[in-house]
């Protein structure tokens, strides 16, 4: 689909980062900053950069503090899905959502990873909605700055993924943004629900797809990780 890309976006910003602790007793980990710069606008100004015109956060940790951190931005038009009774994990989160993300795919981010490069234009290019519900963005494990996992997914020739499964490791690491189509979440479970049941119900129906990032990639889920992003990131 050329020169088509996602509208509406979310970034997954609920979590507790308790891993980045004591910083997150001060503040929600989507405030943390990184080289100056909020984890949570930097993810924002990628989305702006697409442009991804609406854009949702859901909030639990610290919610009106980040809601009023985030009340002077005006690109891309920010909602906010309010999961402060709850925490609904990352499917929940983005079911609860999809009220507010409408009937077309819509990107997805996690708050705490990083990117450079243009990895959502090139997501948007590679996008298919006639043989894909979720397409991922993926990451070689070798050279992933703060991750010290085993990887998840292998890559085939045609573009769909297969799970690590049972194996020692696999070469690629879920990157934390994608493009999902709202009608991979139908028939769900009521509540707290991770995304891969979404990755598994796609990748059995061989409609699971990732694409490899080209440029640097940051997860900044501890000390240890924020740290080596400041460092290249300054």
């Amino acid at each position: 689909m050329s020169g088509w890309h996602p509208r509406r976006g979310m970034v997954l910003a609920a979590g507790l980062g308790l891993r980045l602790r004591p910083l997150t007793d001060q503040m929600p980990k989507p405030m943390v900053p990184v080289a100056g710069r909020s984890l949570i606008d930097r993810a924002l100004d990628r989305f702006a950069e697409v442009p991804v015109e609406t854009c949702v956060v859901n909030l639990h940790h610290k919610a009106e503090m980040l809601k009023a951190h985030l009340a002077a931005r005006t690109m891309p038009h920010l909602l906010f899905s309010d999961e402060t009774d709850a925490l609904l994990e990352t499917g929940g989160g983005v079911a609860k959502a999809l009220p507010l993300l409408g009937s077309d795919a819509f990107y997805v981010a996690n708050s705490d990873v990083l990117w450079t490069g243009a990895a959502m234009t090139r997501l948007a290019q590679f996008w298919d909605g006639r043989r894909m519900d979720a397409l991922l963005l993926l990451h070689p494990c070798a050279t992933a700055s703060g991750y010290d996992g085993a990887g998840d997914f292998y890559l085939e020739t045609d573009g769909r993924l297969r799970r690590r499964g049972q194996n020692p490791s696999a070469p690629f690491l879920f990157a934390g943004v994608q493009i999902l189509h709202p009608g991979l979440f139908t028939d769900l479970p009521e509540g707290k629900f991770s995304l891969n049941i979404l990755f598994d119900r796609a990748l059995a129906a061989g409609r699971l797809f990732g694409i490899i990032h080209d440029g640097e990639w940051f997860h900044v889920g501890t000390a240890n990780g924020l740290a080596l992003a400041e460092k290249t990131l300054r």
